[in-house]
């Protein structure tokens, strides 16, 4: 989904900003969907949690981006873009080595509230843009919220990284 919400993004339609709003809340709310199904029903598979992972990975760091190339993220957010990809590069590299080794390693909790801030700061900066030619206050409401929740991901971004490194240490020992 993350292709056809940057096409709406950088179409230029009327109403796009609407849609690319709509197509991320459905997007992220099947996502929720999934994984709560699968947890519910014990379909739970090692693919799974990777795939899933994954997938949040590439829709909020090719949001981000999209974003922050149409300069919709604040001027300062160049540095958290780059933070938030190298750190989930750097899992998902880490990911890779303990699966070699045959270890699993699921998200952690502090991974999960850090996607879950991502992803409602793109929502909300999604949000904030498609109000903007309709209500300026609310618009302007949103996107001070997205700024702020994009900060706070940004820095629990490098907390769980570090985590997740310091957790798994010993995959690096000998």
């Amino acid at each position: 989904m993350v292709f056809l919400i940057v096409w709406l993004m950088v179409s230029g339609w009327e109403n796009a900003w609407w849609w690319a709003t709509g197509v991320y809340v459905l997007s992220a709310l099947t996502d929720w969907l999934d994984g709560y199904l699968a947890r519910k029903w014990e379909q739970i598979t090692d693919f799974g949690k990777f795939i899933d992972a994954l997938a949040d990975k590439v829709m909020t760091s090719g949001l981000f981006v999209a974003m922050l190339y149409l300069g919709v993220l604040p001027g300062w957010g160049l540095f958290p873009v780059l933070l938030i990809l190298s750190r989930e590069f750097m899992v998902t590299g880490l990911r890779l080595v303990a699966a070699g080794k045959g270890v699993v390693m699921p998200a952690e909790k502090l991974g999960k509230w850090k996607t879950a801030l991502q992803m409602l700061s793109i929502g909300l900066y999604l949000g904030g843009k498609a109000f903007s030619d309709l209500n300026a206050g609310l618009s302007d409401l949103a996107m001070d919220c997205a700024d702020l929740t994009f900060g706070v991901s940004a820095f629990l971004t490098m907390f769980s990284g570090v985590s997740y490194f310091w957790k798994n240490r010993e995959l690096f020992r000998g």
